[in-house]
């Protein structure tokens, strides 16, 4: 990497997902997205300064003063020129209104959809998850979403969904070993990551994925995008969610 500054597997999958953002978009994130949060920070900061931001904290258009250790945390909304409730964003939403939005998932099928309701059958499960909040009203209506997933193996990219709690317009789902791009309607691999291979990427996915053509490799971060991953995130706070 000659002097290139190291970078831990954690920094390429917010780099990933910032390198997906438009400049002058509108994009959402929800509750416990500390990546997609350092991600919209990042990609306003290196290559998309009009990036227009909503986060589940109400803010818009926040300059918070730090990223803090929760997204519901009200630094989000320092700076904002107005705070939106829940509802309110969800409207917004459901009109059409939101350009990209965050959001995460226990369990992804390869058709995208996610599940973050449940795992086991409905009578006795063996974990009960948070919920889906404003996931299926959002998945369908949002111009297109963005899964993030820090962990990828069997148990979080299966064959069949415990229960489904969301469909809709998955664009991509980035993971610590690939970035899947959703095509015809089945996520496909679109690039694996240098710190993964394709056999672990088969290996640790529970569905079967397309292997006719070789799968690229995810260009490694640059200098340019590190330098501003630390100066958004000094603190790492990214690392709450490495895997």
């Amino acid at each position: 990497m000659g002097d290139r500054p190291a970078w831990q597997p954690v920094d390429l999958i917010v780099i990933a997902m910032a390198r997906l953002l438009r400049d002058g978009e509108l994009v959402f994130h929800g509750v416990n997205s500390i990546l997609p949060m350092v991600a919209v920070a990042l990609a306003r900061r290196h290559h998309a300064p009009r990036l227009r931001a909503i986060n589940i904290a109400g803010g818009l258009n926040p300059v918070p003063r730090y990223l803090p250790r929760s997204t519901t945390d009200a630094e989000l909304t320092y700076g904002s020129p107005a705070v939106l409730s829940n509802e309110e964003i969800y409207d917004l939403c459901m009109r059409g209104g939101l350009d990209t939005v965050f959001l995460g998932a226990a369990q992804v099928d390869e058709a995208g959809r996610t599940n973050v309701s449940r795992i086991g059958p409905a009578d006795r499960p063996k974990v009960k998850l948070p919920g889906g909040g404003g996931a299926a009203a959002m998945m369908p209506t949002a111009g297109r979403v963005i899964v993030s997933r820090a962990e990828h193996s069997r148990r979080s990219f299966v064959e069949r969904l415990d229960v489904v709690t969301g469909a809709g317009n998955v664009d991509r789902v980035v993971t610590s070993r690939c970035v899947f791009r959703r095509v015809d309607g089945r996520l496909q691999v679109e690039s694996v990551h240098p710190t993964s291979s394709p056999e672990e990427v088969v290996e640790q996915t529970g569905f079967v994925l397309d292997q006719r053509e070789p799968w690229p490799q995810t260009e490694p971060p640059t200098e340019a995008e590190l330098e501003a991953l630390a100066a958004v995130d000094p603190e790492r706070v990214r690392d709450l969610e490495r895997r």
